[in-house]
């Protein structure tokens, strides 16, 4: 398996200007031109402006963002299969930006996997030697290779349609192909762009749920890029969004949907269902002094909405919330849970919820 102590990803101040004399105008840019003025005036396009982003390892980072918003060509920046104008992009302290050509082979097949919108699937291939491709590439015995590439065909749920070919299967089921390809190289870098865009929106959170669930089996750090806002928040442990090549919020799921940062994301979240994003910790009240726990109790990270589900027989007390070690950190109660479902809090309780979020 890969090695547990992977360090992340760093991204630092990452430009990208497509055209012939990028580098030319990377200062102006840096001083302020705008993608408008630089197309306009110099006939290039501001694909990525001063982005900065730390990925942990092991974590799902998502970027999102509407077409054309540059977080196709951000992610492609991670393997290099575009090169940046400026900027450091750091896999595990290396900087991918300064390998020679050797150096960024041998990352490309051992450091990275990537998975595809339109499955990029060989089409001569079956789904086992579609499953190995990588495995040969890296020269890996064949024999191995079955055995490693069959346990991940069985574990996206592939197990008996090891002979078909791509033209026999569903579009899910393709794309569950690209997904055990990708983790047959044990990579501990997996790059997903739009993987599950292509999907019907049944099978798009069926295999959501077999990434969620894969996860934490293995924990990949991912690079997850969607336009799809449900999409990003049930997979994000991270969320950057996007627009016009530059990063406008960074954060958790929470607090993109509590604390948008501008009303583009504000109409992005407008219509989320916040009970499943929200923690019960976000809108509670803090513990009075003295209190202990009494009648029932929840932990501080449940959605709101699995929290109005469970207390739903209780709705007029309060309910004790515990710490991941359970003790007591605060006291919420069905009204706060209900109002948190549709933001709308009253007036006494949130700028306590508001103060805890932070």
């Amino acid at each position: 398996m890969a090695d547990n102590h992977f360090g992340g990803i760093k991204i630092r101040n990452l430009y990208k200007i497509f055209g012939p004399k990028g580098q030319a105008y990377i200062d102006a840019v840096k001083n302020g031109l705008s993608k408008t003025e630089l197309n306009h005036q110099h006939g290039h396009v501001l694909g990525l402006r001063d982005i900065n982003i730390e990925i942990p390892s092991g974590c799902i980072q998502v970027i999102m963002g509407l077409s054309g918003s540059g977080k196709s060509t951000l992610i492609r920046h991670i393997n290099r299969l575009i090169d940046p104008t400026a900027g450091e992009v750091l896999v595990d302290g290396a900087d991918v930006v300064k390998m020679n050509e050797e150096q960024l082979r041998q990352f490309r097949r051992h450091q990275t996997a990537m998975v595809f919108q339109k499955f990029a699937l060989l089409p001569h291939r079956n789904v086992l030697d579609n499953t190995v491709f990588g495995l040969e590439v890296q020269g890996m015995d064949r024999s191995k290779a079955i055995d490693v590439a069959m346990r991940w065909i069985e574990r996206v749920g592939l197990k008996g349609f090891e002979q078909r070919y791509p033209n026999q299967l569903s579009g899910g089921m393709q794309q569950r192909v690209g997904l055990a390809r990708a983790l047959s190289n044990d990579a501990p870098v997996l790059l997903m762009d739009e993987a599950y865009s292509a999907l019907d929106p049944l099978i798009r959170t069926d295999m959501q749920t077999v990434l969620l669930d894969i996860q934490k089996e293995i924990k990949k750090t991912i690079v997850f890029i969607t336009h799809d806002l449900d999409e990003a928040l049930r997979l994000g442990d991270q969320i950057a969004i996007l627009r016009d090549g530059e990063i406008i919020q960074q954060g958790t799921s929470q607090d993109i949907v509590l604390r948008p940062a501008d009303d583009y994301v504000a109409n992005f979240v407008k219509e989320v269902n916040r009970g499943r994003v929200v923690q019960v910790d976000a809108v509670m009240s803090p513990l009075r002094p003295g209190s202990g726990v009494s009648g029932l109790t929840i932990e501080a990270h449940t959605t709101v909405e699995e929290a109005v589900r469970t207390l739903a027989s209780a709705p007029d007390g309060d309910i004790t919330v515990l710490d991941p070690s359970s003790q007591p950190v605060g006291i919420v109660t069905f009204r706060q849970l209900a109002c948190a479902m549709v933001n709308s809090q009253p007036h006494e309780e949130r700028e306590s919820a508001v103060a805890l979020a932070r």
